[in-house]
């Protein structure tokens, strides 16, 4: 432009918006639906918080944001707080009892396969101590929302006949004396490791040992071991 009084230079039209980018920036972004992700996560961290706070400790708003959700789609997943308490329950029991039905005790000759219950027992409660929380917890409340469940008893049963099979075999085979009640025998195996875990920092200050020192840990197996085998001997 020579002076103020030219006319300006006509402007170059504006490009055409790209039909493709438009109909792509006018489309929603796509949500991705994840509901079993979001139970497994919603699980994951609730039996972290009831473990650790209790049944009346816990708060779901802890929950839920650890589990990378939100309250309403926590309730829509699983339920209300004790909905949930009872949920983690039935699933700790769920999962030891499925990873029980992996040890083929069947395969096994009875005494080999009652050690092989009594190490498996002993190192899942050291593996999950949310486990025996959880089990601490419920039974301060008198077991009384896992009396509501509809799954605990039905998934016990084939466990409890699993290990009356190997005492079966073991009388037919001359080596486990007869009338020894499979419930009893599991009780007495769990409360073995049970009450030596759960009590494991007092005893050590007692009896001035560290009961959690690979060696008393070792030591505590192989006696719980023979004192079973012992109790069944012919």
């Amino acid at each position: 432009m020579d002076s103020l009084t030219d006319a300006p230079a006509p402007v170059p039209p504006a490009p055409a918006p790209d039909k493709a980018a438009t109909d792509k920036a006018a489309t929603p972004a796509k949500v991705t639906r994840d509901p079993e992700g979001t139970r497994a996560r919603i699980m994951a961290a609730a039996t972290e918080e009831f473990a650790r706070h209790g049944l009346g400790g816990a708060r779901v708003d802890r929950i839920a944001e650890q589990a990378g959700t939100n309250k309403r789609m926590l309730y829509y997943h699983v339920g209300n707080k004790e909905e949930l308490y009872l949920a983690v329950l039935e699933d700790a029991y769920a999962h030891i009892r499925a990873t029980e039905r992996t040890l083929s005790l069947e395969t096994l000759d009875p005494p080999d396969a009652i050690a092989r219950l009594i190490g498996f027992t002993w190192q899942y409660f050291i593996d999950h101590p949310e486990f025996m929380a959880l089990l601490n917890i419920e039974n301060l409340h008198r077991a009384d929302l896992l009396k509501t469940s509809g799954q605990v008893q039905s998934m016990h049963s084939p466990f409890v006949q699993m290990i009356a099979d190997v005492l079966e075999r073991g009388v037919e085979q001359g080596l486990f004396r007869a009338g020894v009640d499979a419930v009893q025998l599991y009780i007495s195996i769990a409360g073995l490791s049970y009450f030596y875990l759960s009590n494991v920092h007092t005893l050590s200050v007692i009896f001035g040992r560290d009961l959690l020192a690979e060696p008393a840990k070792e030591e505590r197996l192989s006696h719980m071991v023979e004192l079973v085998l012992q109790s069944l001997r012919a």
